[in-house]
Order: structure tokens, then sequence, then C-alpha cells
């Protein structure tokens, strides 16, 4: 209980007082309880990773379709900044499995309408930013790769790694694309699992993700890092491989937040 009262009492930032401050070996411990509960439901969970799987294809088809291979990099890049939002159906399954419910796929689609429109407006937050991200990647694109390249994968891929107008959009794509995934992920580390758990507002949930990451910033570098690796994994056999490690990142954010997030029983009334 003195952690809580300290940490809320000497931190101005918003929110504090929802925030523990957990030790950097944390994020392992939710990557284990994330796999116990792929094990606990992996029918589940394997047949909810399908839908993001087929996505993928489909999107990344369409970009080729119509000749827009250059931007099948930044929708790879812009898959990790919806992260957050796409594993909403995965922590409602770690919450179904915490309860002693049985986890079924519709609840899993289901999920945002016990708060909806605060769901609703994540959503849209996150869409537009993924949007954002895109018209960026579009204009770093433009403004810095070689006009005479070919627009095949190929061509692409050699012009931007053996030509100096290459390398600088790279670095500049990289640069803008760390800046943007860190946006998100202080954003949305904890904001969605709070929504599905509690009644309260996009503001209070964003806003509480942020501090939490602040107050726990060696822990959330740990904990990001286990994403990327987890989202590049899934990604690197076109996708197929998120079949498991989406819901394994899933279910392992909402332990996550129950670790980090007080729960509503044990925060301890504002100071007077």
């Amino acid at each position: 209980m003195s952690t809580f009262r300290h940490l809320s009492t000497t931190h101005t930032l918003p929110y504090a007082h929802h925030v523990r401050r957990v030790s950097s070996d944390q994020p392992f411990r939710w990557l284990r309880l994330g796999w116990q509960d792929l094990v606990a439901a992996p029918m589940v969970s394997l047949a909810y990773g399908l839908v993001f799987v087929v996505a993928g294809f489909v999107l990344t088809f369409g970009l080729w379709r119509i000749g827009a291979t250059y931007l099948i990099l930044p929708l790879v890049s812009g898959f990790m900044l919806l992260g957050p939002a796409l594993t909403l159906g995965f922590q409602a399954i770690s919450r179904d499995l915490e309860g002693r419910k049985r986890p079924s796929f519709g609840g899993a689609l289901l999920a945002w309408q016990g708060n909806a429109a605060a769901m609703f407006n994540f959503g849209m937050a996150f869409t537009c930013f993924f949007l954002l991200w895109m018209r960026l990647a579009q204009l770093v694109f433009a403004l810095t790769f070689p006009r005479t390249a070919l627009l095949d994968p190929q061509s692409l891929l050699t012009t931007m790694l053996f030509t100096f107008d290459g390398l600088t959009f790279l670095a500049l794509f990289v640069a803008l694309g760390a800046v943007m995934a860190t946006l998100a992920f202080a954003g949305g580390a904890f904001a969605l699992p709070m929504l599905l758990d509690r009644n309260v507002g996009v503001i209070e949930a964003m806003g509480t993700s942020f501090t939490a990451v602040i107050l726990n910033v060696p822990t959330m570098i740990v904990w990001a890092a286990i994403l990327v690796v987890l989202t590049a994994a899934g990604m690197a056999l076109f996708y197929v491989g998120l079949i498991t490690t989406l819901p394994l990142a899933g279910y392992a954010t909402w332990h996550a937040y129950r670790a980090v997030i007080i729960a509503e029983e044990l925060k301890l009334p504002a100071s007077p």
C-alpha cells in the first residue's frame, strides 16, 4: 500500500495514482503468463490470429495489384503501430481465463461492446495515427527516393540499400518510424486493456498509459523490444507467424496491464 501512496503523492504526472512501478525483469514473466494463456485456449487463439494473417495478405496483395509496392514497407511497419488496437480480442480471452470463464471466438470479436464509445474513439485515434504515418511515409518517399528507380520490389530494395538517395530515404524513414512508434506505444501500451477492464474514457486510458510508460522507462524499453521481436518474427514468414506471435503478445499485454495498473479496489482515496 505504501508504494501506491508514494507514487501518487510524489509525481505530478496525470493519473499517476493508477500506476505502480515494476522491475525490468517483469516483461519476461508477462510473456510466460501469456504463453500459458495460449496453451489454455489454443483453438480460439489460432482462429482469431488467423483473421489478422488474412488481413495482412489481402492488404499486401492489394498494394501489389495497384502498383503501390513502395507502400508495403510503411504498411508492414504501420502494422506495429496498430499492434495495441489489434490485440483487444486476445486481451478479452486472457480476462476470461483469469475469471475462469470459457473464452470464445465470438466473445473476442465482440469484446469492444463493453465500453463501445471509448473503444470507438480509441480505434479512430489509432486509425488516424496510422493514416498519418502512411502519408508521412509517402512524403519521405517522394522527397528523397530516386525518381529513376523502378517500383518492383527487387529494384526498390536494391536502390534503397545501395544508393546514396536510397540510404537517405531509409535513414529518414527509420527515424520518423521510431518517433511514431514511440508515441503509439506510450499511448497504447495499457490503454486498451484499461478500456476493456473499466468504464473509463479514452483520455484517461491513454493518459494513464503515457504516465505508466514514463514511470517505468527501463521496463518499458524491455517490453517494447519483446513486442517488436514478436511482431517481426510473426511477419518474417509473410504474416503466417502472426497466428502464434500476435496472440502471445496480446495475452502478455493483459498481464502487463494487471502488473502495472493498480486495480480499482486497491487504489487509495485522494489525499486531502
